[in-house]
C-alpha cells in the first residue's frame, strides 16, 4: 500500500465550480479514488489545518486539535446531504439544515480593530483555536448557503463517473469532475456497448 503522501499527489484538480464556492471544496474534500482507494484531506488535525490555511481561512499557526478537524469533517458530512438532497430534487434533511444554521450563527460577526506599530490599524478576528474554526465553520456555512439558494444551484450536479463522490457545477453537458472521470466514464459507456453488442 502506497504511503499516505504518494497518494496525495495523486489528488484530482478542483472540480468545477470549487474555486468558487469553497463549501464545494470542503464537499469533495473527501475523495473515491478508481480502485477505491478513498483520500480524506482533513483526516488528521495537522491536514485540516492546512486545508484552511490553504484557502485563507485560518492562520498557518493555528494548532488544530482533532475535536476541531472533526467539527470541518462533520459540517462536511452535513453540506454533503444537502447537496445530495438538492440535486436529487429531494426535501433538504433537517439535521443538515440545523447544523449549516448552527454554523452559521456561532462565528462573531465582526473583526476587531487592532494598533500594531508597523501595520497601523487594522482589522483582524484576535481569536483563540475554537473561535478561528467557528469563524471558519461560518464562512464555509454561509458559502453553502449562498450557493444552494442563489443561481448556481441549477447547475448542482454530483459526478456520473463511478466511484467518484465528488460534486460540481455543470458547464453544458458535462457531467464530469475531471478529465480523468469523463475518460473513465466514456471508456465504461464503450466497453457496455461492445460487450452488448458481442452478446447479440
Amino acid at each position: 500500500m502506497r504511503p499516505m503522501d504518494e497518494i496525495a499527489t495523486a489528488e484530482p484538480p478542483p472540480a468545477p465550480g470549487a474555486e468558487q464556492y469553497p463549501a464545494l471544496d470542503l464537499a469533495n474534500s473527501a475523495v473515491t479514488l478508481p480502485g477505491g482507494h478513498r483520500i480524506d484531506f482533513l483526516a488528521t488535525p495537522r491536514a485540516a489545518e492546512q486545508w484552511l490555511v490553504d484557502r485563507g481561512l485560518a492562520p498557518s499557526d493555528t494548532g488544530l486539535i482533532e475535536t476541531c478537524a472533526g467539527r470541518l469533517r462533520s459540517l462536511r458530512e452535513q453540506i454533503r446531504a444537502l447537496l445530495a438532497a438538492r440535486t436529487a430534487g429531494l426535501p433538504a434533511p433537517a439535521a443538515a439544515l440545523t447544523a449549516v444554521n448552527d454554523a452559521l450563527t456561532r462565528a462573531p460577526a465582526a473583526s476587531l480593530l487592532h494598533w500594531d506599530p508597523d501595520r497601523g490599524l487594522y482589522r483582524e478576528a484576535a481569536h483563540p483555536v475554537t473561535q478561528i474554526v467557528e469563524h471558519a465553520l461560518a464562512v464555509l456555512a454561509a458559502n453553502a448557503a449562498d450557493l444552494l439558494t442563489g443561481p448556481d444551484a441549477e447547475r448542482l450536479t454530483a459526478c456520473r463517473s463511478a466511484p467518484c463522490s465528488r460534486y460540481l457545477l455543470r458547464h453544458g453537458r458535462r457531467h464530469w469532475c475531471s478529465t480523468r472521470c469523463g475518460d473513465r466514464a466514456r471508456a465504461a459507456r464503450a466497453y457496455a456497448r461492445r460487450t452488448r453488442t458481442d452478446a447479440d
